[in-house]
């Protein structure tokens, strides 16, 4: 996809937050990944799609959805969350699953990942991006669901 650029959509609302502050270096040191994370809004919500396209990887606490044209993102709901074993999440959706932008994908509540002892952080990750390719959001900036996070050039 040359000159037109991705747009990834929030999933979640909250702060906008560099990845570098995420508590996981796996994800502050971009292993997986360029991106930007949100410091989401207690409450129960859904976490949504970020972009249309299928989802390759559906976990209660994490999904990948891939375009058509291959570009995926990765969605981590919290750090750590992965030792909740599914308590406090609710899939909408399975693996294979076509999606729209905005669709909710994970039903969660960050004040309950808090309370259980993990940082609701939520990374959101360009899978196989360069760093240079991506324009985020302004740290600091609140952000609603299905606002404008990321955009991503080849």
């Amino acid at each position: 996809m040359t000159g037109a650029a991705r747009v990834v959509c929030s999933p979640v609302g909250g702060t906008v937050t560099a990845l570098a502050d995420v508590p996981d270096p796996v994800f502050s040191q971009a292993m997986v990944g360029p991106g930007i994370a949100v410091e989401p809004r207690d409450g129960h919500a859904d976490a949504v799609s970020p972009i249309d396209g299928t989802l390759t990887t559906v976990h209660a606490h994490a999904f990948v959805v891939a375009g058509d044209d291959g570009a995926a993102v990765l969605v981590h709901l919290g750090i750590d969350t992965v030792k909740q074993q599914g308590e406090g999440f609710t899939l909408h959706v399975v693996k294979g699953e076509r999606v729209r932008a905005g669709q909710p994908v994970v039903g969660w509540d960050p004040a309950a990942v808090r309370a259980a002892g993990y940082a609701p952080i939520v990374p959101v990750i360009a899978l196989d991006a360069q760093q240079e390719a991506l324009r985020a959001a302004e740290t600091g900036t609140e952000v609603a669901v299905g606002d404008e996070l990321l955009t991503w050039n080849d």
